[in-house]
């Protein structure tokens, strides 16, 4: 999302002067050759443990709000491009991203600087104090959009006026596809994660996790003894990888003779790499959001492992609802007879998927259209040094 939105800004604003605020500023700057903070003051404390550790997330709660103020401040538009930035499907406490949301667009609202949510997802958790925070924050944004109906649906129940609001797609959309081969359809992508459950399956966490786990090592066998080659891949290397080496290695214990290339690991670390490794498979089956909608932007027929109704919307706007299923009660032989049926109609599927996507491609244009004529307003001719420097719009990617 991050690189569909920079795209966007080098190319249709390329005075802009760019700066970041996010989680992973090394990488970002890596990537981009610009200066990027911590979302959090606390990050660069994570090695912390016990006692101390509580203390600094504590004070680190309220240096935030002076370091988030003082970065919008120094900004015309703050854009916080896409992701479920307003949704706490999986578990997130209110002091995360919720609270960084809340700071941002209250800094925006006090100092003047447009706070732009931009195709975000979004959800109205359980807990009060997330829902408080991320109603809050959606409140006080200059610009807000969503990425489906039921983001949109979420916000409005939660007392947030959408009326003047839209559902565009993902911005993931908007990035190029590497390939538009429709692969081998011998070869399965198969994404997992470290999956333990929704936000509100916190006392369930460890018994869903050890089931999700055994049913894909199941299915994973499954599809090697059928003949199928296998690609295994994560989408947070962080946490997912682990679950990814586990699954490989059950398959080596139930089937020692398989050769190594027929079963491999794929890490990843951006939405690029993810649809890299993607394009040579034939077939996808993928629990994270972000592994089924890039399937999906690259017309691979798929199956949705899903823990969301963000997950049966994608599908379903793909004509692919009869292919899901949630992550928490999933059913292994129903699985092999979704993906059966799925290869069967492969050819027709990725020819909906193809026309969706165009589609999707053209409203995200008509969305960055929209964001120009409101975050990037013409301004009369500069007259003096400091007016040509102050007409370079400042805008921050959150």
């Amino acid at each position: 999302m991050l690189e569909a939105m920079v795209t966007w800004l080098k190319r249709d604003h390329p005075d802009a002067v760019l700066d970041f605020m996010c989680t992973g500023p090394d990488k970002v700057t890596a990537r981009y050759g610009i200066s990027a903070l911590p979302m959090n003051w606390y990050q660069k404390h994570e090695q912390v443990t016990g006692a101390p550790a509580t203390m600094l997330r504590m004070l680190g709660k309220g240096v935030d709000a002076f370091r988030v103020a003082s970065w919008v401040r120094r900004h015309d538009a703050v854009i916080v491009p896409g992701a479920g930035v307003l949704e706490a499907t999986l578990p997130i406490g209110p002091w995360w991203y919720p609270y960084a949301m809340l700071l941002l667009t209250a800094s925006g609202r006090v100092f003047g600087t447009k706070v732009a949510l931009v195709s975000v997802g979004a959800s109205a958790p359980s807990q009060r104090l997330t829902r408080v925070f991320f109603r809050t924050a959606a409140k006080l944004a200059f610009y807000r959009s969503y990425r489906d109906t039921g983001s949109y649906d979420a916000m409005r129940r939660a007392g947030v006026d959408v009326t003047h609001d839209h559902v565009y797609p993902d911005l993931a959309f908007a990035l190029p596809v590497p390939s538009a081969d429709p692969g081998d359809p011998m070869t399965v992508g198969v994404g997992v994660m470290a999956y333990y459950g929704t936000n509100d399956d916190r006392p369930q966490a460890e018994e869903i996790h050890v089931a999700y786990v055994k049913k894909m090592k199941r299915f994973v066998r499954w599809l090697a003894d059928s003949g199928y080659r296998i690609r295994l891949f994560g989408g947070d290397n962080k946490w997912d990888d682990g679950i990814v080496e586990e699954i490989l290695g059950d398959l080596r214990n139930h089937r020692p003779d398989l050769e190594p290339m027929w079963a491999v690991t794929n890490p990843v670390s951006s939405l690029d790499e993810l649809m890299q490794v993607m394009a040579p498979v034939g077939t996808i089956v993928a629990i994270r959001y972000h592994n089924v909608l890039c399937a999906l932007k690259l017309c691979k027929p798929t199956v949705s492992l899903g823990y969301a109704r963000k997950h049966d919307l994608l599908m379903a706007d793909m004509e692919l609802a009869e292919f899901c299923q949630f992550a928490n009660t999933f059913d292994v032989d129903r699985l092999v007879g979704q993906f059966t049926a799925l290869q069967g109609r492969s050819g027709q599927l990725r020819q909906t998927m193809a026309e969706r996507n165009a589609e999707k491609v053209r409203l995200l244009e008509q969305q960055f259209a929209e964001l120009s004529v409101l975050l990037f307003p013409a301004k009369r001719p500069a007259d003096t040094p400091a007016d040509h420097e102050r007409a370079r719009e400042i805008t921050g990617l959150g």
